[in-house]
């Protein structure tokens, strides 16, 4: 009889005390007495001297490890039990010899001489030095079958660890493996190092539920599963071990890759997933077409967490759905990042509205005839406390998203109001500056902009024809009902009205004509076409097409009645091109990049400068 040992044992398996063992070690009445009820009993016993050699076993033994009591008699009793192939009970078994431990318990897996298996209880205890058979003092030691209790463990243990409906591994076993996986003695004896996993959901399969009915949804993710564990089978032909496959939940499915060779063997093995799933369903007279997307993560096991491979895993099976669906993506540290700081300005936007965080620079507006300077663009920054200055790309997404552009588009809209006022008292003699500011369109739609343009520039002094809104090309054209409503009444106020960015979206000429617009923003994908510089070396001429175009677009502004600015103006061939076709004001780096307040009053009345490109 040889015996396997199932692991550590239980703490409580080393104290727990012994049953029916002060039965025998206190039997009174002699050895007859004693050989009586020691033979009789149904437990299974063997009397142990103190050199742990068996002195006495009684029939139940004998029964039980297959072979009779004789034949037990001389033999060591931990090579028959198996208490000596774990260091913690080889320890405490020779310390109960020696009479410095008070007892043992522990359970281990024998093997019978017809090759069964059996799980039993062990329990050692020390036997008085008066009893009967004994000798010198030693130990009496019992044996309880507990296979029935183990195999019920078993089955209960299967149970709550699988998917009644797939019969797939179960969310809680498999983060137990995930755990598993990832704890040093796992990965630093032996193995890659590295772990994988794919983590997907299906496609649409909410549909299925609401349109069929749960039980053919059933019958799906069952059938799924089977291909999933197929999938998982042929991958692991060729590696040590078979990807787990577990359902987390809905539809959401894992396969989990030990020992993972790097992000070839994961994507190999989305494909082969997203391959398997092509195939139609024929569910219950139902054929069924279903698409998955997949997560894709690989990566060193150490350092990593449960935790933190399943937010990676999670975080990448978004992006394979915002990509387009019925795909797999692979985790991108650098995406991550991204997202993260995404987050964390979302989170802090509106503290740092009322925080004062951000602050207004302004970008020269100049005319194109005189190279005077006529008004400027606000644009907002925000000073971070974590990442620094920021541009408006970096936020203001966010913060239309969220709706926190209101209360910060109302904080921009008063402080380039009375910072303009502020440059008209200073500069009494000079022609006042206008400030030209972005406004959202859910800044008409969640708030009453017009009351608002009302009250700061009652507030400020400034009078109405100084300020001018702008709003991009998308936004105008689609105003209908309220915003052009509110464009109409602030238009009537006297309020400038621009649109940002022309010509790269609807571009419904026809409607431009219906709307109070005042200014056209050409937008700078234009003008970068007129960069030719014929003094130069090497220069390649513009295209032609592009100032056709944007001459037609110039003469159609001013048929109706608009003024033209062009962004983005870097070189004085632009300029000088521009103002050939009649552009009326220009705006870019030739003339200078966005600056602070300050210095924008040191730039006033410098024409000269201006008009050849020297700010």
């Amino acid at each position: 009889m040889s015996g396997t040992s199932e692991g550590p044992t239980p703490a409580a398996d080393l104290d727990r005390s012994a049953v029916t063992e002060s039965d025998i070690s206190s039997t009174s009445g002699g050895p007859a007495a004693y050989r009586s009820v020691f033979a009789a009993a149904p437990l299974a016993m063997a009397v142990v001297d103190g050199e742990g050699r068996i002195v006495d076993a009684n029939g139940a033994l004998g029964a039980l490890l297959g072979g009779g009591s004789a034949p037990l008699v001389g033999r060591v009793a931990s090579d028959l039990l198996d208490l000596t192939s774990d260091a913690r009970i080889r320890h405490a078994y020779r310390e109960v010899l020696r009479g410095r431990r008070a007892k043992l318990r522990c359970t281990r897996r024998l093997k019978q001489p017809d090759g069964h298996a059996l799980w039993a209880q062990v329990t050692v205890s020390p036997l008085e030095a008066q009893t009967p058979g004994a000798g010198t003092p030693g130990v009496l030691l019992s044996v309880a079958d507990v296979s029935a209790q183990r195999d019920l463990q078993a089955r209960l243990r299967h149970l709550q660890m699988h998917d009644p409906v797939t019969r797939l591994a179960n969310r809680t076993l498999f983060f137990e493996r995930v755990s598993a996986a990832l704890e040093a003695e796992a990965y630093e004896q032996s193995g890659t190092g590295r772990i994988g996993l794919c983590y997907l959901d299906l496609d649409g399969f909410k549909a299925v539920n609401d349109t069929l009915g749960h039980r053919v949804g059933d019958r799906l993710l069952a059938a799924v599963a089977e291909r999933l564990n197929g999938c998982a089978e042929e991958a692991g032909r060729t590696r040590p071990s078979v990807p787990l496959v577990a359902r987390l939940g809905g539809d959401e499915f894992a396969l989990l890759v030990e020992d993972s060779t790097g992000t070839d063997q994961l994507a190999d093995l989305a494909e082969s997933v997203l391959k398997v799933l092509q195939a139609p369903f024929d569910l219950a007279g139902h054929r069924l077409n279903v698409s998955a997307s997949i997560g894709v993560v690989e990566r060193a096991a150490a350092g990593t967490t449960a935790t933190g491979l399943m937010q990676a895993a999670d975080t990448t099976l978004y992006w394979a759905k915002v990509d387009g669906k019925g795909r797999w993506t692979l985790f991108d540290p650098e995406r991550n990042a991204h997202l993260m700081t995404r987050q964390a300005l979302a989170s802090t936007l509106r503290p740092a509205i009322e925080r004062g965080e951000f602050r207004l620079d302004y970008q020269p507006l100049v005319g194109m005839s005189d190279g005077r300077l006529r008004g400027v663009e606000a644009l907002v920054r925000w000073d971070h406390p974590r990442f620094g200055l920021l541009s408006p790309n970096r936020f203001v997404a966010l913060a239309e998203e969220d709706g926190s552009i209101v209360p910060l588009g109302r904080w921009v809209l008063a402080t380039a109001c009375r910072q303009a006022r502020r440059w008209q008292l200073d500069n009494p003699d000079d022609p006042p500056l206008f400030v030209s500011v972005n406004v959202a369109v859910r800044q008409v739609w969640d708030s009453d902009l017009v009351a608002d343009v009302a009250e700061i520039l009652a507030e400020t002094g400034l009078a109405p024809h100084l300020l001018q809104l702008e709003l991009t090309e998308s936004a105008v054209m689609g105003s209908a009902g309220r915003p052009l409503q509110a464009l109409q009444a602030l238009s009537d106020m006297g309020v400038g009205i621009a649109i940002d960015d022309f010509g790269t979206g609807y571009s419904n000429l026809a409607y431009l004509s219906r709307l109070p617009v005042s200014v056209l923003k050409l937008d700078g994908s234009f003008v970068r076409g007129f960069q030719y510089e014929s003094d130069k070396e090497g220069a390649i001429p513009p295209n032609p097409a592009d100032q056709v175009v944007v001459e037609a677009m110039i003469d159609l502004a001013h048929r109706l009645g608009l003024t033209v600015t062009a962004e983005c103006v870097e070189t004085s061939a632009q300029a000088t091109r521009l103002r050939s076709i009649g552009c009326d004001t220009g705006q870019g780096w030739l003339y200078s990049r966005p600056v602070s307040p300050d210095r924008i009053s040191e730039l006033r009345g410098t024409a000269e400068s201006y008009a050849v490109g020297n700010p």
